[in-house]
């Protein structure tokens, strides 16, 4: 099963995402009773890999609460430090989320997150910038190299923005002890920033596991009259789903999966039919001509990442 469940949608009622339609999450008890399907939804499907940070609001914690109904030591868990949740389930809130790359946060947010064990198998830095200097920092490196050790974990980073190759470069460079510290690399990837292809056989070739996340660009696969420029775009996927007998979402799964065959895409499905249409890549493939056709809509890293920063929490 190449596909994980990202948590992101099912920890916080608002995410970063083009919608098509309008959902009240209002009811937060509500929330986490449909949160909880969703989860149990992925593990019955086959789903094994869970990837969730406390940066996702209630997901951390649902996911604590989940496995404690389960004893299955296939299931892999990957969390994440370096983010706090802000937004206290309020839709007006204008800051939803913080980021501090420090190593008091570290240590603070590992002390929740070790609740994830022995479930837990990878730990992450989350959004790991050259701006914040984790990288660089002797403290924090020298806790992962730790943890990693104490509790035989993965040690990765997740990746956001135009300089996300440049990112890995480094991790990859950083050294504790004189052993390589990164194992994984959550990058964001699809047809319309394919970037991570300039690295990715050399992160296969190093033996470095490859977590994709958004898949379907926030939503810019699906057909949208504010995104006039993508109408190409759109209508030749559209007609690739139907082709396929599935849905434009399965399209652009099947794509990150076939062009970085190596690694785990997950899916961000924020309800059990989403979950259903996502699972529905692994009942066809793509030939090489439609993948050609699908790298044809690769846009500069610059313009996709100027993009999604003008799309609303909602």
């Amino acid at each position: 099963m190449k596909l994980g469940l990202g948590t992101a949608a099912l920890g916080r009622p608002q995410y970063i995402n083009v919608r098509q339609e309008t959902c009240d999450n209002s009811d937060l008890a509500e929330f986490r009773k449909h949160s909880f399907s969703v989860l149990e939804a992925a593990y019955n499907s086959g789903i094994r890999y869970f990837d969730t940070a406390p940066g996702y609001g209630l997901a951390e914690a649902l996911v604590v609460e989940w496995l404690q109904t389960k004893d299955d030591k296939s299931i892999e868990i990957a969390t994440k430090w370096g983010y706090t949740y802000t937004a206290n389930f309020d839709k007006k809130a204008i800051v939803h989320e913080v980021k501090e790359h420090s190593i008091s946060k570290l240590n603070e947010q590992w002390n929740f997150s070790k609740q994830l064990l022995p479930y837990l198998k990878v730990y992450q830095i989350h959004s790991a910038t050259l701006e914040t200097g984790v990288l660089e920092n002797k403290q924090v490196l020298e806790q992962l190299a730790f943890l990693k050790k104490e509790h035989n974990l993965k040690i990765g980073l997740t990746t956001t923005g135009t300089n996300q190759i440049e990112v890995i470069k480094k991790a990859l460079t950083v050294l504790v002890d004189g052993e390589q510290i990164f194992d994984l690399f959550q990058v964001t990837y699809n047809f319309l920033d394919q970037s991570l292809l300039a690295i990715s056989k050399e992160l296969t070739s190093q033996n470095k596991s490859i977590v994709i996340k958004e898949a379907l660009a926030n939503g810019r696969i699906f057909k949208n009259k504010n995104y006039p420029h993508y109408n190409k775009m759109h209508t030749i996927v559209e007609n690739l789903a139907k082709k396929h007998k599935v849905g434009v979402d399965a399209i652009s799964l099947k794509y990150c999966e076939q062009t970085i065959p190596e690694s785990i895409v997950l899916s961000g499905a924020s309800n059990v039919k989403q979950l259903e249409e996502n699972l529905k890549m692994n009942s066809f493939s793509l030939s090489s001509d439609e993948i050609e056709l699908l790298n044809s809509f690769k846009v500069a890293p610059e313009f996709y990442w100027s993009e999604r920063k003008k799309l609303q929490w909602n």
